[in-house]
């Protein structure tokens, strides 16, 4: 039985979104489907876009998705499922609010998403972090809590790994040096990531991916990863529900075909152990 551990996917807002059940939906992601898995676990993102949402309801609506991810635990149907929040400004950027999604099983925060806020700029905005943002990092530390630099602008990065007092990650990230997306890290980024013990999580979005992405791209930024030693430190971030992904990588029932692929390029199988879920599970120990 393959093992599955991934640090993020999108599936909680759009079974919201299109009222589709958590169990079993059309999407790239349920719990019908990992529990082919063993051992496995699965991040979930809530998410939701800010723009498009007043601040006022923003709260709610991200206690609903968490609502639906308990109604799952109450039933007993699948195991080790956490949180994230894709965004802090869908928390108002309010450091009170962190014991409380913390308390929902949240595990890390990205400061940001695509929209620059109180915090800090966006990667497609290019501002650093606030005094607020330095605060409201500190914070999550202090709680035991992640600080996800995924859709964070390279000044945020540099700023949150000068005053680093806990755990950081990129949750689902690919190497800039194979696509130039703004999201994506350069080598040196990945570098002191890793350096920090922090986790990177491969995303199958084909705009990060790079043109023309298949299965054999993912593992190009995977190799690339490695190379830059990251044997301890890769692992998934999927994307999955909130991208489009290759043909051949279409949602959870396929990541067989990418250990399976490994196994033919003589990775050893320790190492395919620790890509598909022992760095993310040591990470969030």
């Amino acid at each position: 039985m393959y093992p599955y551990f991934d640090a993020h996917c999108d599936t909680l807002s759009r079974c919201v979104e299109k009222g589709w059940s958590l169990w079993e939906n059309p999407g790239h992601l349920d719990l019908r489907r990992l529990t082919a898995y063993g051992p496995a676990g699965q991040v979930f993102a809530l998410f939701l876009d800010s723009g498009k949402v007043p601040p006022e309801d923003r709260f709610a609506a991200l206690e609903a998705q968490a609502g639906l991810l308990r109604q799952e635990h109450a039933a007993g149907r699948w195991g080790e499922c956490l949180l994230s929040v894709e965004g802090a400004e869908l928390l108002n950027c309010d450091e009170a609010l962190l014991p409380v999604v913390k308390d929902w099983g949240v595990r890390w925060v990205n400061l940001t998403w695509n929209h620059p806020n109180a915090l800090s700029g966006s990667c497609l905005t290019g501002e650093g972090l606030t005094e607020k943002g330095r605060s409201f990092a500190r914070r999550c530390w202090e709680l035991g809590l992640g600080v996800d630099v995924s859709h964070l602008s390279d000044k945020g990065f540099w700023d949150l790994l000068e005053i680093r007092e806990g755990p950081v990650l990129a949750s689902h990230s690919n190497c800039r040096a194979l696509c130039g997306h703004p999201r994506n890290l350069t080598d040196e980024m990945a570098r002191e990531l890793m350096a920090a013990g922090g986790y990177i999580g491969l995303n199958f979005y084909v705009c990060f991916l790079g043109e023309h992405a298949t299965m054999d791209t993912v593992i190009a930024h995977l190799e690339r990863y490695l190379e830059l030693g990251g044997e301890d430190h890769v692992g998934l971030g999927t994307d999955f529900d909130g991208a489009d992904v290759p043909e051949d990588l279409s949602g959870v029932q396929d990541l067989p075909r990418l250990w399976e692929a490994l196994y033919r390029r003589n990775y050893p199988e320790s190492l395919i152990q620790k890509i598909a879920y022992q760095n993310l599970e040591r990470f969030l120990r």
